[in-house]
C-alpha cells in the first residue's frame, strides 16, 4: 500500500476528508446565526418544545421511548417492556418470557441517542449482563425480523389537513462479503468506512472478525441502521410518492400533537409499506431529529446545510403557529436542565 493510501485510511484523515463524519459542534457551527434569529423570531431560545406538544421537550433531547411508543397506534410498534436502572436480571427475564419476547430481542435505553448502548441480545446471559450493567432505564423489544429500514422526515402545519414527506433515507447495515480466504477483520481494513468501526466491533465480535467467509457469503455484522454504528446513509426521497404520502400521512394524524419529526420504520417490501402492511417503526424522533437523507455520501456539505435550515424553517413555523394556539414553550431554566441532563446521559450510555 502506497503511503498515500495507507494516510487516506487513517481515521484521522477519513473523518476530515467525509464530512459525514464531522463532530456535530463541526457541521453546526455555521449554521448557528440562523439558529439564533429564529430564537430571537420566536423570542425564547426553547422554541423547539411546542413542535410536537404531546411529546416530552418536543423530542429535541430527553425524550422517553417509553412514553412515545405510549401514544403510537396499537401493532405499529415492537413488542416492548420498560424497566427502570437496577431491576434485578431474574426480574427482566422473568418478564420478558412472561410477555412471549423470543431471542434475538434488543436492548436499548428508554432515553437515548445515535444508537449508543443498543444491543442485541441473543440469550438469556445477554439478557441478564445488559440488565445488569446498564446505567440506566431502559427497554427489551422484540426483534423486527425485516431486514429493509427506512428512516422518513414528515412534518404537518398545525390547522392544516394533510402533511408531507421531506426526506427519505435508506439504511445499508454493516456487512461485509467474503472472498474465500481473507478474514472478517482483513476485508474491514480493506473499506475507509468500516475503519472507524473497527476499534469498536474488535472489543464487541473478536472472535467473529477471525472468521474467514466462503466467497460470496454476505455477514451482517451491525444490525442497527444508526450513522454511528456504521450503517450507511442513502438519500431515497425519490419513494415519496402520493401513495406512501398518504399512508405515512395517515398514520402520524394517529399520533395526537405530533407534528414534525422522523419515523425509523423497518419493512418487508416498499410494495406492502405504500400499502400500510408489514412495517414497524422502531423509533419516531421529534424536533431533535435531523434530515438524515443528508448524509448521502453523494451530496456535500452545502446540501446538508441547506437541508438543515430548511427543516429549522419548519419546525419554527409549527413551534410558534402551536404557541399562538396555546402551547407553552419551554423556559430558559427548562431549557438549561434539559441540556444538562443530556450531557450526564451521554456519559453513562456512551
Amino acid at each position: 500500500m502506497s503511503f498515500i493510501k495507507k494516510l487516506s485510511f487513517h481515521p484521522l484523515f477519513i473523518k476530515i476528508f467525509h464530512w459525514e463524519y464531522w463532530p456535530f459542534a463541526v457541521l453546526y457551527a455555521p449554521l448557528y446565526p440562523y439558529w439564533f434569529w429564529l430564537c430571537l423570531k420566536a423570542r425564547a431560545f426553547f422554541y423547539i418544545n411546542a413542535a410536537n406538544p404531546s411529546i416530552r421537550n418536543g423530542g429535541f433531547l430527553m425524550e422517553s421511548k417509553k412514553e412515545i411508543y405510549d401514544i403510537l397506534p396499537q401493532g405499529t410498534y415492537p413488542t416492548t417492556l420498560f424497566f427502570h436502572a437496577g431491576t434485578a436480571g431474574t426480574v427482566v427475564l422473568e418478564e420478558v418470557k412472561k410477555k412471549g419476547i423470543q431471542y434475538p430481542a434488543i436492548g436499548k435505553p428508554d432515553i437515548g441517542m445515535r444508537g449508543m448502548s443498543v444491543q442485541k441480545l441473543e440469550n438469556d446471559a445477554d439478557l441478564l449482563n445488559y440488565a445488569q450493567k446498564t446505567k440506566v432505564d431502559f427497554l427489551v423489544q422484540s426483534y423486527i425480523p425485516y431486514e429493509d429500514e427506512l428512516g422518513i422526515f414528515y412534518y404537518r402545519i398545525p390547522g392544516e389537513a394533510k402533511g408531507q414527506i421531506t426526506g427519505i433515507v435508506g439504511k445499508e447495515l454493516l456487512s461485509v462479503t467474503g472472498d474465500g480466504k481473507s478474514t472478517i477483520d482483513e476485508l474491514l481494513q480493506q473499506q475507509q468506512r468500516f475503519i472507524l468501526q473497527l476499534p469498536t466491533l474488535r472489543k464487541n465480535i473478536p472472535d467473529e472478525l477471525m472468521m474467514i467467509l466462503p466467497s460470496g457469503e454476505r455477514k451482517l455484522l451491525v444490525p442497527y441502521g444508526n450513522h454511528a454504528r456504521g450503517a450507511k446513509f442513502l438519500d431515497v426521497t425519490y419513494l415519496a410518492d402520493e401513495k406512501l404520502n398518504h399512508v405515512i400521512d395517515q398514520l402520524a394524524k394517529q399520533i395526537d400533537g405530533f407534528y414534525y419529526g422522523r419515523m425509523d420504520v423497518r419493512y418487508n417490501s416498499i410494495e406492502e409499506l405504500r400499502e400500510g402492511r408489514n412495517f414497524s417503526i422502531i423509533e419516531l424522533n421529534g424536533s431533535g431529529s435531523e434530515p438524515t437523507h443528508m448524509y448521502d455520501p453523494c451530496h456535500s456539505v452545502f446540501f446538508a446545510w441547506k437541508e438543515i435550515t430548511r427543516h429549522w424553517a419548519i419546525m419554527y413555523k409549527i413551534s410558534t403557529i402551536n404557541h399562538k394556539h396555546g402551547v407553552p414553550y419551554m423556559t430558559r431554566k427548562e431549557g438549561l436542565a434539559m441540556l444538562k441532563a443530556n450531557g450526564q446521559l451521554v456519559k453513562n450510555i456512551s
